[in-house]
């Protein structure tokens, strides 16, 4: 009778060469402790969440709906946006440096006149 071979299996061709890190906050652990359990698996036994994992990414259908809007498009939007904000704040900026109080100098402007037409009234008036 042939002995078995000890050890990992051989993989030949389906041999995994690309590596993904995950890393879970708190509340997502806890998904993920919850998802374990309801298929009976101890989640701090190690080899257990890969294959488990694996198996739901890879034999999960997902629906259009259900994928990522592409966000390149959205960021160019966004960034265009902020670019005309920039703009005009610019240009507020150089205008209020040019005359910071325009409307107010006017005001002024124009109180003096009404002052000194005023001043001509009064001034006529005793005179004649």
């Amino acid at each position: 009778m042939k002995q078995q071979k000890r050890g990992r299996k051989l993989l030949g061709k389906k041999k995994r060469y690309h590596n993904v890190m995950l890393r879970f906050n708190d509340t997502e652990y806890d998904k993920l402790r919850k998802i374990c359990e309801s298929f009976n698996l101890d989640i701090s036994e190690r080899g257990t969440i890969s294959p488990l994992l694996r198996r739901l990414v890879l034999h999960s259908e997902s629906d259009e709906k259900d994928m990522l809007p592409k966000t390149s498009n959205l960021a160019y939007h966004i960034n265009k946006i902020g670019n005309n904000i920039n703009q005009l704040v610019k240009i507020a900026h150089h205008k209020n440096l040019r005359s910071p109080n325009s409307s107010f100098q006017n005001e002024i402007q124009r109180t003096n006149e009404l002052l000194h037409t005023l001043l001509e009234i009064t001034t006529g008036e005793q005179t004649g």
